[in-house]
């Protein structure tokens, strides 16, 4: 892998965990409020899993498995 490729995948990276946290952010105080819209909950959580899955695949290619 290029070192701009991996720099922009380190970017990426850190865009992505910051969008993760601020969803999780709204989704807990939308939890809390009883009267929360729960399909605006869901796809709030929806979407925080297919952030998850693309910092995962990052993740990878950052840090590929090494067979011992």
């Amino acid at each position: 892998m290029e070192r701009r490729d991996e720099r922009e995948f380190r970017d990426e990276l850190v865009s992505l965990r910051a969008q993760h946290r601020q969803l999780d952010c709204e989704i807990v105080a939308l939890e809390a409020d009883p009267s929360a819209d729960q399909l605006l909950v869901k796809r709030l959580k929806k979407k925080k899993l297919a952030l998850k899955d693309r910092i995962t695949q990052i993740e990878d290619k950052l840090l590929p498995d090494i067979i011992a």
